[in-house]
């Protein structure tokens, strides 16, 4: 059986692979994201997710890689990953007593066929409304920092979520029905 690799440096994504029960190796590669106002934010997370996957390509022969990106969107912003308190706060702001949607790619590729699938969720989430005291408690907790918009739906963040439309492994950063579907087309499957 090809050697699995996980092409991302994400606690949450390994996590989430552990839970299926894969066997992987962990190859972030060297690869740097940035986000380009030109692309549409659907294409900027796929555009990412296979930069991703192919940063791992070296020394990774006869290998089935898995990359993934996730972005938040509220209308036409796109919500990143906070790097500052003050970024983190900000973005809580606008989220808040708002839907907005999850959006992400990821992207299998076998490396000795070079077959390559991308593929796009989508996942609204309601944040309830949120007082300036609750923000800035969440903030100072921590970890809002580096999650793409300012929350963990699998932390402290899951109490100002009202509800999600969608799948909820995807907010966290890898639709693991989806990737699962699609690992099955490379000849893996985990049931």
């Amino acid at each position: 059986m090809k050697k699995i690799i996980l092409a991302s440096a994400s606690p949450r994504r390994k996590e989430l692979l552990e839970k299926l029960g894969l066997k992987f190796e962990v190859d972030s590669g060297n690869c740097e994201e940035g986000i380009n106002s030109g692309l549409e934010p659907h294409e900027l997370v796929r555009q990412l997710s296979i930069i991703k996957a192919k940063s791992a390509l070296a020394g990774n022969k006869n290998a089935i890689i898995i990359a993934a990106d996730t972005i938040g969107l509220i209308g036409n912003k796109i919500l990143g990953k906070p790097h500052t308190e003050d970024e983190a706060r900000k973005m809580l702001k606008v989220i808040a007593g708002k839907p907005h949607t999850v959006i992400t790619c990821f992207t299998v590729m076998d490396t000795a066929t070079n077959k390559i699938i991308t593929k796009t969720v989508d996942t609204k989430v309601y944040i309830k409304k949120l007082t300036n005291g609750e923000i800035e408690a969440y903030v100072k907790t921590g970890e809002p920092l580096d999650k793409a918009g300012a929350y963990a739906i699998q932390g402290l963040g899951s109490i100002i979520v009202e509800r999600i439309e969608g799948d909820y492994y995807n907010v966290m950063g890898l639709p693991l029905n989806s990737l699962v579907e699609t690992l099955k087309e490379f000849g893996i499957n985990i049931l």
